[in-house]
């Protein structure tokens, strides 16, 4: 089925003049507004998590820093408007910021938000409220059915090799499943790292490329300079899928689990390991596992420059753009029959 009228309409509208169809994932930590007006007005959309501004606050300082520079570019580039930027909340009754941060969201009129952990019908129609739409990060298609029943406009489909928490099934599995049932907004993750990668997923049927790790190797990613160095280090198989840090399976550098001293290969059962915090350097009972433990995909292995995130959109638009042709080559030569 064709999702019409309000969720298409508002999507095809915030996405007519992306510079490439992709979406920089909310980043725990490393997303900033410095990072998401760099990928705005690179011409993708930008997020980040509400809860990265600490104390809540901040939401509100970052919300008006946002828009006020993103009016600024639009101002001095009328040829070339930034993209749209989205907010990721944390829905889950557990997050006692959500109400102050929606409302702040409703303030400064967000144009997307990005929710997760649970779907909730109140917060999809306050988005539509304000005049928003809703994209909801699933990991399986059951979860996808409850997320589009409750109001979501779209959805996120987070498939094996994504950073952090992430799904185990193949990216192939998920979408054909989704696109079954649901032809609406629909974002991929899982590894996307490259042009190429982009380009991959529209094939598969997403509209938008989910894009994380690549950009904690960026300037303006608030992160360590050792986390963007052990990136560049990294391959796939540097990456460890584990339950033991947060209680939810997610993939994480290799690299960091070694710097806490634990081993990679025998991470006990999170119910096993009581005192988390005690393990990677938690000081005053505050466990650091969001600090000290760096979630990070399967597509680290294309990161090899830190760079502006400018001109990592601008390679990715490079390297689509010769996806494309390349593609058509082996089309027009036969590669189907």
């Amino acid at each position: 089925m064709r999702m019409a009228g309000y969720r298409n309409g508002q999507f095809e509208r915030l996405t007519s003049g992306l510079r490439l169809p992709a979406l920089g994932a909310p980043m725990f930590i490393a997303s900033c507004p410095d990072l998401v007006v760099a990928q705005c007005t690179s011409g993708i959309i930008g997020s980040m998590p509400a809860l990265n501004a600490r104390p809540s606050a901040q939401l509100d300082d970052w919300l008006a820093e946002i828009g006020e520079r993103l009016a600024a570019w639009n101002a001095a580039n009328p040829q070339r408007p930034a993209a749209p930027f989205a907010i990721n909340q944390i829905v889950h009754k557990t997050n006692p910021r959500l109400e102050a941060d929606m409302a702040l969201c409703a303030k400064h009129k967000v144009p997307i938000i990005i929710s997760s952990l649970g779907a909730r019908e109140d917060v999809n129609q306050a988005v539509h409220g304000w005049g928003g739409i809703t994209l909801h990060d699933i990991i399986d298609d059951r979860f996808a059915r409850k997320a589009v029943e409750k109001g979501a406009d779209g959805l996120i489909a987070v498939a094996a090799g994504a950073g952090g928490h992430a799904g185990e099934q193949s990216p192939f599995a998920l979408v054909q499943e989704i696109r079954r049932w649901f032809d609406g907004p629909l974002a991929l993750s899982g590894a996307i790292a490259t042009g190429a990668s982009i380009l991959a997923a529209q094939a598969m049927g997403a509209d938008l490329a989910y894009i994380g790790s690549a950009f904690l190797a960026t300037n303006e990613a608030h992160v360590s300079a050792a986390q963007k160095q052990a990136m560049l280090e990294a391959s796939a198989a540097d990456i460890v899928y584990t339950d033991y840090f947060t209680g939810v399976r997610g993939n994480y550098l290799r690299a960091s689990i070694l710097a806490s001293e634990l081993d990679p290969e025998n991470l006990p059962k999170p119910e096993d390991a009581p005192d988390i915090g005690a393990k990677i350097g938690a000081k005053e009972g505050e466990s650091k596992a969001w600090r000290d433990i760096w979630g990070c995909g399967q597509g680290v292995g294309a990161v090899d420059e830190i760079m502006p995130a400018a001109a990592l959109v601008a390679r990715l638009e490079a390297e689509y753009d010769a996806a494309v042709q390349a593609l058509g080559r082996r089309v027009r030569g036969g590669a189907r029959g």
